[in-house]
């Protein structure tokens, strides 16, 4: 059964739940820090891996092969005490892209402030009312985050309901003692991420993710014309987002995740619409105009 067709399922009839969501490569680097036993880190990577995959976070059936692809890499890089540690999580998603071996690359984040305790051989526990276990309220908010994105991809506003599960872990981490979870720490944190995916002012961008997922690359196998002019008339909602508020989390991780793949889909496409693409890419995301100079260069025979 194709992940496609178990969303629309989903809608009309309850299910057992029989299977997790995520199949997520986890990593552990340890190699900034010195003089402590390395076994840990592997118990570390070992228990956040069964943490992540082996609990059921949505009430959904996946098969083992319609299970998220996803990676989280941890780079440890301070041991500060016996059991605590600090350091940073990348979280990378990637969407696989229908009748295609392609996968769209979704979500590639890096949490540059990450603190938390591990004790080895000591049971993972999760508490959805309270911040008890900085380390599994920290992959707990992840796991939603990449569900909210993966079913955004899907269905219009999908992911609604795996946002407001990370913004509550968000709440309930206001007076926690590690960083990150608050507004005034930052303008690329955990509070600002999930600030951007639950304001309406930025509702334009999650109306994004499913035009140009499901109605543009889901469609360039078969119609490759019609899915990248879709794509491109969805950019316009990343134009008004960012002519609201230009330093917005959303913008930056868009690009971060699809300036590459931008430049793919483009190059491929008649002049006018090329010009059209480039005026929206250079506007919203100036950094990366010399990227998107290959979109032009590109020469269709």
């Amino acid at each position: 059964m194709s992940r496609l067709f178990l969303l629309f399922i989903l809608g009309f009839f309850s299910f057992t739940v029989l299977g997790q969501e995520f199949r997520c490569n986890v990593s552990v680097s340890s190699s900034r820090v010195e003089g402590t036993n390395k076994q840990v880190f592997e118990s570390m990577r070992t228990d956040i891996y069964e943490f992540f995959n082996n609990r059921k976070w949505s009430d959904n059936v996946f098969t083992s092969d319609e299970r998220i692809e996803c990676t989280i890499f941890i780079q440890i890089s301070q041991q500060l005490s016996s059991d605590e540690f600090s350091g940073t999580m990348q979280v990378q998603l990637n969407r696989p892209i229908f009748n295609s071996s392609y996968n769209s690359p979704l979500l590639n984040l890096k949490d540059n402030d990450i603190q938390f305790k591990y004790v080895e051989f000591q049971p993972m526990e999760f508490d959805e009312t309270n911040n008890s276990n900085p380390l599994t309220n920290l992959l707990a908010y992840y796991a939603y985050i990449i569900l909210g994105f993966d079913y955004d991809s899907f269905s219009p506003l999908g992911g609604t309901n795996y946002f407001q599960k990370a913004r509550d872990i968000v709440n309930h981490s206001q007076n926690a003692r590690e960083k990150g979870w608050r507004a005034f720490e930052g303008n690329y944190n955990r509070f600002w991420l999930i600030e951007n995916m639950t304001n309406k002012a930025y509702g334009p961008f999650r109306e994004l993710l499913y035009r140009y997922h499901r109605l543009g690359l889901d469609l360039l196998s078969e119609k490759p014309d019609l899915g990248r002019s879709e794509i491109a008339d969805a950019l316009k909602n990343m134009q008004r987002v960012y002519r609201s508020k230009p330093d917005t989390y959303v913008n930056r991780l868009f690009f971060d995740a699809k300036s590459d793949e931008l430049v793919n889909i483009f190059s491929k496409g008649s002049t006018d619409e090329k010009g059209r693409v480039m005026t929206i890419l250079s506007e919203c995301d100036p950094s990366n105009s010399g990227k998107y100079q290959k979109i032009l260069d590109q020469k269709i025979f």
